[in-house]
């Protein structure tokens, strides 16, 4: 089978072409989808994930979490291409949102492209990549709580893992769990103090 030619760019030149191949201001995510090719799954995580990448951002992490969460959880069930049901495909973002994402966000995918290499490739494929679409959704639902700082961490795990997807690197996808999994844990264990404390100050 040949490839399509745009599976040969690099990351960080698709994430350019994207936004340059939007016609008129705004772009559905369902079009987005389309456009990725074989590369959908990790492509499309990644434009999800790195807008919510910035720290104290409301608004943009509660549309785009909830499409991640869904492509992520059809990763965990086995499905090779993703599908998004039509009104989560009809959200738009504007072509000057893509196109100052990818602008902003080129560079260090450049040096993430230059550092990765394939290691680990059974993490990218079946069985195991069930085992990273799981770790994945609880990522992405991290990302949804509307608490200062909480999209940014599970976010940046997010795109970690996404371009050990797209460059085939395990230990990219390692990393991003790691750091996924270590903020979860915190989050829990905020939570479990908080409800202790209420309950001690409430004597129950």
């Amino acid at each position: 089978m040949t490839a399509h030619p745009d599976e040969a760019m690099a990351i960080s030149q698709r994430l350019s072409k994207l936004a340059e191949d939007v016609d008129g201001d705004t772009a559905t995510l369902g079009w987005i989808l389309t456009q990725l090719h074989e590369r959908a799954f990790g492509l499309f995580l990644l434009v999800l994930a790195l807008p919510c990448c910035i720290p104290f951002l409301y608004g943009v992490p509660q549309v785009v979490a909830l499409p991640l969460m869904f492509v992520a959880a059809q990763m965990l069930i086995g499905r090779s291409v993703p599908w998004l049901p039509a009104k989560l495909g009809a959200r738009v973002v504007s072509k000057d949102a893509l196109t100052n994402l990818a602008h902003r966000a080129g560079p260090w995918l450049r040096r993430i492209e230059a550092l990765s290499r394939p290691r680990l490739v059974a993490l990218t494929h079946a069985p195991l990549n069930r085992i990273v679409g799981l770790a994945l959704v609880l990522f992405s639902a991290s990302i949804l709580v509307p608490l200062p700082l909480t999209n940014t961490v599970p976010a940046v795990a997010v795109v970690l893992i996404a371009m050990g997807l797209l460059q085939r690197d395990g230990v990219l996808i390692v990393l991003g769990g790691l750091l996924g999994t270590t903020w979860i844990a915190s989050l829990v264990f905020a939570g479990a103090s908080l409800i202790s404390l209420i309950r001690a100050w409430l004597g129950l």
